[in-house]
């Protein structure tokens, strides 16, 4: 990959800046109009994302999107009643509209006792650079030229028969996010990816895997070539993928996937799915949940952290939080609405969790596969059969049959099955092989036990 592709472009102005005071003058306005129609709380948020994606395929464009997205959105209270409404229009007239859209809605809405705006004491009130404004000023000949080098870099692999094709992807996204407390919070980031799905074979059928890369800064990349080779290789890998008989055996998850088991204790510990008693995990703050050597931590602050920030989408400080200590479930994950229903304070997650990092152990994957000895390596899993209610998991799954600690052969066409509950408390170590590309950062995840049910 050139040089010239990878870096930003620092000779084209940044304009961000004056944009996000526009957006803000704009809320402020807004907010000011709101009051002086009655409401007696009011809140903005504003944004505009704009970006490039391309698609190749087989050497040929297939695609190139050029988005401008801009969105406006005006919540006003009277008392506890509530109105929303929205537009993409940015113009005065259009923005006008809408504040007496959501004010016209709110005087036939019902009385709400847990409806407002976050407490005016939990506002922001520090600002610091989190280093996630890295704009990828690639033009689209250059964003072409990249992901048609990297689609050759992965079909140059003996074996690999055809290609989904290779994205790339540069976006920049801008927001502010005001209310009638005086706060107004500004927010700018970039987000840019690569992407690369490929195709493999033999008289015994097809395999198809793919890699990507997630990054803020465009000099982040793993590279065009080693993204290439690492698609080829996976798919590779999934050449003469065989069924497995059911059994009961030790699993361990993949670190791109293991995120997904942390996303399901999120969702449960939510707040919205707590006050409508949706949970497994229902009163369970304060108690075991997970082995008591793990932790589990909310870093909002990181540099550079896909989850970064310093207010949640109310406004509310974010701040370093455990979520699980020692096994424990230390808190629930709130926003101001859902803390008042349930009686509890906003944890600052309104609008999300913010870099969850799940304390890595000693071994990396190599490390993780001996430790599990024989067993199952999943890397893919389908379906959604998760239900929040009662815990019980059952999806879908692809990988690889490990015996005695080395990979044996690929699997396919399997179901894996058991109880998150089960599941939380049977972890027998988190890897070293932490995945970065994600706001949930964990390494591999073994568990002691699951049902595997095939042929």
């Amino acid at each position: 990959m050139s040089a010239p592709v990878i870096a930003a472009d620092r000779r084209q102005p940044d304009t961000s800046q004056q944009e996000l005071d526009r957006l803000a003058e704009l809320a402020e306005d807004v907010i000011r109009h709101a009051r002086a129609a009655g409401a007696s709380q009011a809140e903005v948020a504003a944004s505009i994302d704009t970006g490039l994606s391309v698609n190749v395929r087989l050497g040929e464009v297939e695609t190139v999107e050029h988005t401008r997205d801009r969105g406006f959105g005006v919540t006003v209270y009277f008392g506890g009643r509530k109105g929303s409404a929205s537009t993409a229009d940015l113009n005065p007239d259009s923005i006008r509209i809408t504040l007496e859209q959501a004010c016209a809605i709110a005087r036939f809405t019902e009385e709400d006792p847990a409806a407002g705006l976050a407490d005016a004491a939990r506002m922001a009130t520090a600002f610091p650079d989190l280093d996630l404004w890295h704009p990828w000023d690639i033009d689209t000949a250059q964003a072409i030229a990249l992901g048609q080098e990297i689609e050759a870099a992965g079909r140059a692999h003996a074996g690999i028969g055809n290609s989904d094709g290779a994205s790339v992807q540069a976006g920049q996204s801008l927001s502010v996010y005001a209310n009638s407390h005086g706060f107004v919070g500004r927010e700018r980031g970039t987000r840019h990816s690569l992407s690369l799905s490929l195709i493999a074979g033999d008289a015994d059928g097809m395999q198809r895997d793919y890699w990507y890369d997630s990054v803020r800064a465009p000099g982040d990349f793993i590279g065009a070539r080693a993204l290439g080779d690492k698609a080829a290789q996976r798919t590779l890998a999934r050449v003469g993928a065989r069924g497995l008989s059911t059994r009961q055996c030790p699993v361990l998850f993949a670190p791109e996937l293991a995120r997904g088991l942390i996303g399901h204790l999120v969702g449960a510990v939510s707040g919205g799915t707590l006050y409508r008693r949706a949970s497994f995990l229902l009163d369970h703050a304060g108690r075991q949940i997970m082995p008591s050597w793990l932790n589990i931590v909310e870093r909002p602050l990181l540099p550079r952290g896909q989850g970064s920030g310093a207010f949640d989408a109310e406004g509310v400080a974010t701040r370093d939080s455990a979520l699980v200590e020692n096994g424990v479930l230390a808190r629930y994950v709130l926003g101001s609405y859902s803390a008042r229903k349930l009686g509890l304070e906003s944890t600052g997650n309104a609008g999300g969790i913010h870099n969850l990092l799940v304390e890595p152990g000693q071994d990396d994957f190599a490390g993780m596969l001996k430790r599990m000895g024989t067993g199952l390596l999943v890397t893919e899993v389908m379906g959604q059969g998760v239900n929040t209610i009662t815990g019980d998991y059952s999806r879908g799954a692809a990988g690889f049959w490990v015996e005695n600690g080395q990979i044996a052969y690929p699997v396919e066409e399997i179901t894996i099955a058991a109880n998150l509950r089960d599941m939380f408390a049977g972890i027998v170590a988190v890897g070293s092989d932490v995945d970065p590309r994600s706001h949930i950062l964990t390494g591999s995840i073994l568990l002691e036990r699951m049902t595997v049910a095939g042929e």
